[in-house]
């Protein structure tokens, strides 16, 4: 599986012949003024939660690429009336079948309001399985132990988690969610964007070193490809 950052917590994921985007806050982001958001084609554009900067160029880019976008309920309910056509509303618990593989909707423990202060729903994480691999992407979360759930019923060849600190999970706690779901590979996410989440990056990628693990950190724009040990799960 092929995965492209676009900084914060943007990324998407290529996967059986299509293109995941998550939580697309592009435009706005000053380190990724070099991203070309008009160019962006994705097929599904998956929103872990209403704040700003996880939905930011949502509108756009769906317009744009006729993408599905795949969130909760609430959030489905108000870009459907800004016009977005094609959703997938779901809910926590709840899994979606699509021709190359399942979505499922985790808990996250973070708020969520959307841009004109209505209500957002609950917060979200997702599992992703496919024949190609599988993966959990955690939303903007602190460590819950609904995550030890997820380790003991969700093979993931690779997850992306926050590692910020001030608004989510920081690195300690990242690598103890490592931990509870099993996966020793981690792409970190939502860090540098703003000063009160900004990290040492080589501190970070050491301290998952020492505990033997990979702290994966993609530079904005620059993609990796992600060897993927399993087939799709049940879940």
């Amino acid at each position: 599986m092929k995965v492209t950052y676009f900084g914060h917590s943007c990324f998407s994921v290529e996967i059986g012949g299509k293109v995941l985007l998550f939580d697309p806050f592009i435009r706005p982001n000053e380190l990724a003024s070099h991203v070309d958001v008009a160019s962006l084609r994705p097929d599904y554009i998956l929103v872990s939660h209403g704040h700003w900067d996880h939905m930011a160029d949502v509108v756009e880019i769906a317009g744009n690429s006729n993408a599905t976008l795949i969130c909760n309920f609430e959030i489905g309910t108000w870009f459907g009336g800004k016009g977005v056509k094609n959703i997938v509303q779901m809910n926590i618990g709840g899994k979606h079948s699509f021709e190359w593989g399942n979505v499922k909707l985790t808990s996250a423990i973070h708020s969520s309001s959307l841009p004109d202060n209505s209500y957002g729903g609950v917060a979200s994480g997702f599992l992703i399985s496919s024949e190609e691999g599988n993966f959990y992407y955690s939303g903007d979360t602190a460590l819950t132990m609904d995550m030890e759930l997820i380790g003991k019923y969700h093979h993931n060849d690779f997850a992306v988690l926050p590692i910020g600190d001030n608004f989510t999970m920081d690195i300690n706690n990242a690598l103890i969610c490592a931990d509870m779901i099993k996966c020793n590979r981690i792409i970190g996410v939502h860090y540098d964007t703003f000063p009160v989440i900004g990290i040492d990056k080589e501190a970070a990628v050491e301290k998952f070193v020492a505990a033997g693990k990979e702290l994966i950190l993609i530079n904005i724009a620059a993609s990796v490809d992600m060897e993927v040990r399993t087939k799709i799960t049940a879940h």
